[in-house]
Formats: structure tokens, sequence, C-alpha cells
């Protein structure tokens, strides 16, 4: 079985990498040249930067990065790569986005771009890399198809020849929806943990002392409060799921998040 990744960052290499120990014949894209050549030298799969050199494949798995313009989500990547998929997928392909989408993107996709004429589900990824033996590839991940005959290939892909475990949801969207409320509830946690650190300040009380004394109790995980909430998921998937309908909660929490970063910078200051 020849399996193509779409996308050799952070996400789509271990992917790709962990497939490649399975056995399949796995073919890496990417644009950038220096992803290709990792993965060809630290992967152990080929890889290529020229799309006509890929061949036709049983399944595509979609790993590109996705982003956002003015707090808007912009899904031009995944796009794309359905553009190169298209030309050669035909109603036995499988085709799964691992890239984090808005709900409706997988059926927009399935009726408007492949015309129906393939399988298609949406896996989206929890690979944590600080933590990749324990969060990497094979870890429990969520499934939802755009029709019963893709969720059932979809879930014998990932789950009885990659051995990972899949949770099933009843549609499509809901799996969209799984990925950035998840992340948007771990911002909402360190949100409250900054602002807690900056209650504590006020009135002259140790926050890493009080955060040790309430995560003692078993329903309890208080993150810390770092510098700030950054890298690319969560301020990005918090503003995919506002960017859908409005939420107070949420607002406030990047709200939170913006005054905590204001406070950091007078603390050092001072």
């Amino acid at each position: 079985m020849i399996v193509c990744v779409i996308g050799l960052g952070q996400i789509g290499f271990p992917v790709a990498k962990y497939i490649a120990t399975k056995g399949y014949d796995v073919y890496g894209f990417d644009i950038n040249p220096d992803a290709v050549n990792q993965g060809i030298q630290n992967g152990k799969f080929k890889a290529t930067t020229q799309w006509d050199q890929i061949p036709k494949a049983e399944v595509y798995i979609i790993c590109v990065t996705t982003s956002q313009v003015n707090n808007q989500a912009d899904l031009t990547s995944v796009f794309d790569t359905v553009k190169k998929i298209a030309t050669t997928a035909d109603t036995n392909t499988l085709v799964t986005i691992e890239s984090t989408i808005l709900p409706g993107t997988s059926k927009k996709i399935f009726e408007e771009m492949f015309k129906r004429n393939i399988l298609l589900v949406h896996a989206p990824h929890r690979y944590w890399a600080d933590q990749e033996d324990k969060y990497g590839v094979n870890q429990v991940r969520v499934i939802g198809g755009v029709n019963t005959e893709s969720l059932n290939a979809g879930i014998k892909f990932y789950k009885d020849k990659l051995g990972i475990p899949m949770h099933t949801v009843s549609t499509v969207e809901i799996a969209e929806m799984c990925k950035i409320i998840e992340n948007s509830h771990r911002y909402l946690q360190i949100a409250f943990a900054e602002d807690l650190k900056m209650m504590c300040d006020n009135i002259d009380m140790d926050f890493d002392e009080l955060r040790e004394a309430m995560n003692t109790k078993w329903n309890v995980d208080l993150p810390e409060a770092r510098d700030g909430i950054g890298r690319h998921c969560l301020p990005k998937d918090i503003r995919y799921v506002t960017s859908l309908t409005p939420s107070i909660l949420l607002s406030s929490a990047m709200d939170v998040d913006n005054k905590y970063r204001e406070w950091l910078t007078k603390q050092k200051d001072s």
C-alpha cells in the first residue's frame, strides 16, 4: 500500500515516519526542501518537493499547516493540497485530513472539490512534540467521516493497519469542532492561571505555592503561568472557534492573556 503524507513539518514528519515503520510504502511531499531532506535522512521514507514525482497512492494524509488572517481562518494550504490530490484520486482513494480545520470544511471539500468521488475522513492530530513518547502519533484520536463508507475505511486504516486507537464520532463536524475546542479549553485553563497569578500579586500571595496546594486535589490541574499563551495552535484555534460564533468566555480569556503580557512587561521594567 502506498501512503502519501502532504506536509512534512512538526506533524507530518512524525506521521510519515511512524507509517514507514509499519512497513508501508510512504511518500512525503513538502514545498520546503529542508523538510524533504529531513524526511529522507531521518524519517527513512521517500520525499520530494515535486508533486509529479509522487505515484498514485491508496491513502493521502493532509498534514499542512493552517493559519489565520485578520483573526479569520486561512485554509488555503488545505485547499491547495486537495487540488493536487484530485488529479489522481478515484473512488477507492482514502483522503484523511489531520490539519486543523473549521466545521463544514470536510463536507465542502468532499462535495465541491472531490465531487463525492473519494473516501474522506477527518482525524485531527493530537501530537505534542514535548512528550512524543506519550503524546505522539500512536495515541487515542478522534475520527469522523463524511459518510459511513469513508468512516469505515478510515477506521480500518488507522486502527487496523496502523494500530492507533480511534474514538469514532457520529459526524465529521464533531471531529472538526473537537480539535479547536480542545485547544480552546487548554487556552482557558492557562488564562485562568495567568489571571490568578496577577490576583496573587495584588494581594501579596505566592502564586506557585497556591498552585501546588490546589493541584493536590484530585480534579484540579492548574497549569503554570509563564510568558503568555504562545506557540502556534492555541492562539490560532481559539480564534477559529470565535470566528464561528461569539463567546464571552473565550473572548475574555484572550483579553486576560493580553493583559497578562502587559503585566509581565511592567514587572520586568520595574
